[in-house]
């Protein structure tokens, strides 16, 4: 099964949706701890929910449990953590919340899935590393960046 990760910045409203719908995204699952913030533009959670539905026909979700504590995205953006701290850090809070038990399985199977956060790329992103982490522990999870 494939699960789809995307980042918003750096990308128009035009080419994000693009995206989902190329890819045939049907459910968003906004792994942000602040989905509100005026920062977010055209995925500010009540425009984003309305524009899922009328331009992709897809569902909107918000999985703070697929996100980083706020102490520890702050620790990061300081600086006072490395990428590596900050990777080993977060997968130590998945291991402790367990999303591959939280979440559905099945479906994603059904369901083409995206995960949603703000960076551009998924290197240094933990979207990458939530779907890394159902990619071990589903073990037949194949990640699609857009």
């Amino acid at each position: 099964m494939e699960i789809y990760t995307i980042g918003f910045t750096q990308k128009s409203a035009r080419r994000f949706f693009e995206l989902l719908r190329g890819a045939g995204v049907a459910r968003l699952m906004d792994t942000r701890i602040n989905n509100t913030s005026q920062l977010a533009a055209f995925t500010k959670r009540d425009d984003l929910q309305f524009f899922l539905e009328e331009l992709v026909d897809a569902e909107y979700e918000h999985h703070v449990d697929l996100a980083p504590t706020d102490e520890l995205l702050k620790a990061y953006k300081k600086k006072e953590l490395s990428w590596d701290e900050y990777e080993r850090e977060f997968m130590d809070l998945m291991d402790k919340r367990r999303p591959d038990l939280l979440l559905d399985k099945e479906s994603f199977v059904s369901t083409p899935t995206v995960l949603l956060c703000s960076e551009h790329k998924p290197d240094h992103c933990h979207r990458r590393l939530v779907v890394e982490y159902l990619a071990e522990t589903w073990t037949d999870v194949t990640p699609r960046h857009l």
